[in-house]
């Protein structure tokens, strides 16, 4: 698209007074409202009279060109999913190849009745690039892969029971989409899988209708203000909106409110409400309440979810707010696309109850947020996280560090974090946009500049290693210390291991132009330790266990080192308290052995056994479990060598408080000898709430030669955890 001009321009009936600073948002107008797609809506589910008719399940699918539909469909595949889940497989699915351009879709569908006055259909998520044709028709194109897509195919539906024939095309690759525009491109993944891979719906109502509906909740009031976009049919006329909120689970209505709204022909137009709740009931991970709206127009009716929630980070300060008050995020990642090329992965990202036990276990882990990294999965994964109770920073798939493969423009990145946002923005479990990871080009800056106005709720930006563009947006720190032991070019080359932790700042380091600006810090990756499931290094981790444990280790002794290091490093990012949240990377990923077109494998993997049962290597749940408690402890003594003591030694252990709640209980600290305890001295702590403690042990010291190890716990408020060193007398 060429840049705009200042000046007058109208658009499907709306007039547009535009200066130069607002031609990226003239653009995604433009692009929106091009190609008979439709603007796009929240996630909007249905109430009477609006009939939503679900088009998931098994297609036939063929490969070919981009032009031409295919002769022949010889094979299935289910939707929601991906192209190599085809019987009979595809060949060479997910790389470049002479054998296809293109992947087609079909399947037959019947409309019982009349075609009423809307007939939407709804591609959520489809990459790379969608075309629809409908009884032989054109209907329209799409190119986004991440962010759904609405195409008006009244025209061309048939009704009255006749068999309707769908055809959608997508690419095969990621290279299908055009330069500039963002194709999830990233440096550790092998294979692009096409594919439909979430929903296809076709919504069916009358005019007026609800394109999109906004809930924007105030804590302090206990109220929600609702903003309605409402679309005439050729009529337009006099309606009357009636909103009503009701708790979620019982069914128990606690608000409600009507108002008129008058319309021309074909207009759209924006409708407010405020809407007191009666005895409000906040939403946060601790009790994930939710309530659902209902908006009607007479006409046509949607319902959508939220929770009474505000999140924020402290003015001039390091901290979150959650509902007002200090709050610590502590978690992992996904990284869905990653997981989609993995062995293992099957069809569990579409099936509920597998996506269920996934999010359970991470609340099992004292984690209370995710990053869904560089990529969005299906949108029921967010109804999951809104239930369950996890904090989201969910992050657009843009990962180029300095070198940006896919020459990005801010003017293609705005239609899709539009998109993105309208789809997301009723989610409490959403409470960070996340631009990228780890790249600093100036087009996310840009492009999120000119749509975070539309989120009424005000989410902070986290923009990977760019400038933070607003006061209270955050960033990501990356504090990968072994980095050196892989590449020294890389890191800091005399780091070694954990006895170099002494020599490491509190404050994660941030690129130059970050650590000039008092900003809220989020580490979410830190530990440059990646084992595959079956406990082998990664592509990037070989060296690092070669050196830290020799030629010869065993996957236990591999095993061992990650989870007691990844405890110990977790422990210090916390303990410190110079950051807004610890995340781990991560808790889903792809386990990659050497093959083709990588024959010395994956980069990063998981912490799975098995995959299906969910099952955590053992090690690393105990270990980094104790980690996370929400009253954590650590020791601060890092030597992994120590000469024999004729006298008392003193040991620091920090504990920390992340709850609103003063804690009181017993420390205790030990140093044992395999099953015998060489000596043991405890203490009462109290730690004020989101606090922190310092205690000294002076406690008899081994004066024996060998192997022992150190272990702090804490006991009290039904809280216990541990934090354990290993260190050699000699």
């Amino acid at each position: 698209m060429k840049a705009c001009a200042a000046g007058r321009y109208f658009v499907e009936g709306f007039e547009m007074k535009v200066t130069s600073v607002g031609c990226v948002r003239l653009m995604l107008v433009l692009t929106v409202l091009s190609s008979n797609v439709f603007s796009v809506e929240a996630s909007l589910k249905p109430a009477a009279p609006r009939q939503v008719l679900s088009l998931d399940g098994e297609w036939q699918i063929a490969e070919g060109g981009l032009e031409t539909v295919p002769e022949r469909f010889a094979h299935v595949v289910a939707v929601p999913g991906l192209v190599d889940m085809a019987r009979p497989a595809f060949a060479e699915v997910g790389q470049r190849s002479a054998m296809q351009e293109a992947f087609w879709y079909r399947r037959h569908f019947n409309v019982e009745g009349t075609v009423p006055e809307v007939a939407i259909l709804k591609l959520h998520k489809a990459r790379y690039g969608s075309k629809v044709i409908l009884n032989g028709k054109l209907v329209g194109e799409h190119l986004p892969s991440f962010t759904a897509s609405y195409f008006d195919v009244r025209a061309h539906l048939k009704g009255g029971g006749a068999s309707n024939e769908l055809l959608i095309r997508v690419g095969a690759d990621r290279e299908s989409l055009p330069a500039g525009m963002p194709t999830g491109w990233d440096f550790e993944k092998y294979r692009y899988l096409p594919g439909i891979y979430d929903s296809v719906e076709l919504i069916l109502t009358e005019a007026p209708y609800l394109v999109n509906v906004q809930t924007v909740p105030d804590i302090v009031s206990g109220s929600v203000r609702v903003v309605a976009e409402v679309q005439a049919g050729a009529a337009g006329g006099n309606i009357d909106v009636h909103m009503e909120v009701r708790e979620f689970r019982s069914g128990r209505l606690r608000g409600q409110r009507n108002g008129p709204l008058q319309l021309r022909g074909r207009e759209r137009r924006s409708f407010e409400m405020i809407i007191p709740i009666a005895k409000p009931r906040l939403w946060s991970p601790e009790d994930p309440f939710l309530y659902e709206l209902t908006v009607s127009t007479g006409a046509d009716a949607g319902r959508v979810r939220f929770g009474l929630r505000s999140f924020q980070f402290e003015p001039e300060g390091k901290y979150a707010l959650l509902n007002g008050k200090r709050y610590f995020l502590r978690g992992s990642n996904v990284t869905i696309y990653r997981f989609f090329e993995d062995a293992a992965r099957g069809d569990k990202p579409w099936r509920e109850e597998w996506v269920r036990r996934l999010h359970e276990k991470v609340k099992s882990m004292h984690w209370n947020s995710l990053r869904y990294c560089i990529g969005f999965p299906p949108d029921f994964w967010y109804d999951i996280a809104d239930e369950v109770g996890i904090l989201i920073q969910d992050e657009f798939p843009i990962w180029t560090l300095s070198e940006d493969p896919e020459k990005l423009e801010a003017a293609r990145i705005v239609p899709e974090y539009t998109a993105w946002m309208r789809q997301r923005w009723n989610h409490p479990s959403v409470v960070i946009w996340d631009a990228q990871n780890e790249s600093s080009i100036a087009a996310t800056g840009e492009a999120l500049r000119a749509v975070r106005h539309l989120d009424l709720s005000n989410r902070p930006w986290e923009n990977g290693w760019a400038e933070p563009q607003a006061a209270g947006d955050c960033v990501e720190a990356h504090p990968y210390l072994m980095i050196g032991l892989y590449n020294e070019a890389w890191g800091n080359r005399d780091f070694k291991g954990l006895k170099d932790m002494v020599r490491v700042s509190g404050v994660p380091p941030l690129n130059p132009a970050q650590s000039k600006l008092k900003v809220p810090i989020l580490i979410n990756e830190y530990a440059w330790l990646w084992l595959t499931r079956e406990g082998e290094p990664t592509c990037l981790t070989g060296a690092v266990y070669e050196k830290l444990l020799g030629p010869g280790a065993t996957v236990e002794q591999r095993r061992h080192l990650f989870a007691r290091t990844l405890a110990a490093k977790t422990e210090f990012w916390r303990a410190h308290r110079e950051c807004a949240g610890v995340l781990h990377f991560c808790v889903l990923g792809y386990s990659r052995p050497g093959d083709k077109p990588r024959p010395e494998g994956g980069a990063t993997s998981d912490h799975w056994l098995d995959v299906e049962r969910l099952e955590f290597e053992p090690q690393f749940e105990r270990y980094v479990r104790d980690a996370f408690s929400p009253v954590g402890i650590m020791l601060d003594f890092w030597a992994d060598e120590v000469e024999p003591a004729s006298a008392d030694r003193t040991v620091r252990v920090m504990v920390i408080n992340d709850l609103e709640r003063e804690w009181k209980g017993r420390v205790g600290l030990r140093i044992v000898q395999g099953d015998r305890t060489v000596a043991h001295s405890s203490q009462r702590g109290r730690v004020e709430g989101f606090g922190r403690e310092t205690l000294s042990f002076t406690t008899d010291w081994p004066t024996t030669p060998g192997e022992y190890s150190l272990v702090a716990d804490l006991d009290g408020s039904g809280i216990g955890a541990r934090s354990l060193r290993d260190f050699r007398v000699r």
